[in-house]
């Protein structure tokens, strides 16, 4: 494991825990098997990145369906970066992600990511803030986070909820003109359970 020289007036003790609570790979079958009609059977991983991909903490993410594990259909790079008061989460999207597909799961795959391969996605990082024994988030206000679908232009409003041992995310496109929602879940959150850990994939940042 890469033991990391850090500043020592940088606290980043919320930073950390909030690292290793999102390294893993999480699944809502309990929610899926309870409300079949409702909610697909998805996976989301976070798999923990070498120190030296963005000399801080970061991820590499998937979501894929539960019968096709190796055609996600969202993926992500992710840098941790501690404010203070606050974790701010930069997110990257993958100029061709097909490439990486399957690199939550296959080490090999995702050490073949490297900076040249990701553009930053403007407006749509997310803030975390501890609250007790969790962590809530949702994407930097302006609604300038802005995705195209079915033929509209919609912003995006996202929260998320993550402990130890769960991870819930609420993601829903918003007409720019109407603020009618386009798309996203109408049933509420996707609740997920971390069944595999990748905490101990986490660089240790030592004062």
């Amino acid at each position: 494991m890469t033991i990391i020289q850090h500043h020592p007036n940088t606290n980043t003790s919320d930073l950390m825990t909030l690292a290793r609570w999102m390294a893993g790979e999480f699944s809502n079958q309990k929610q899926c098997y309870e409300s079949p009609k409702d909610f697909a059977h998805i996976h989301v991983f976070f798999r923990p990145l070498a120190f030296n991909f963005f000399d801080a903490i970061g991820f590499y993410s998937e979501q894929v369906y539960d019968y096709d594990l190796w055609s996600p259909y969202r993926q992500g790079i992710h840098k941790l970066i501690d404010k203070g008061d606050h974790i701010y989460i930069e997110n990257y999207g993958l100029k061709d992600s097909f490439l990486y597909a399957g690199a939550a799961r296959e080490l090999e795959i995702l050490q073949t990511i490297t900076t040249e391969c990701i553009e930053r996605r403007y407006n749509c990082s997310m803030v975390f803030r501890r609250e007790q024994d969790m962590f809530l988030g949702s994407v930097e206000p302006g609604n300038q986070c802005l995705i195209t679908k079915n033929a509209r232009q919609t912003y995006l409003e996202s929260e998320v909820e993550i402990t130890q041992s769960t991870w819930s995310s609420l993601d829903r496109g918003m007409d720019i003109e109407t603020h009618e929602q386009v798309w996203g879940s109408t049933h509420g959150a996707l609740k997920f359970e971390k069944i595999t850990n990748f905490a101990d994939e986490v660089p240790r940042l030592k004062s």
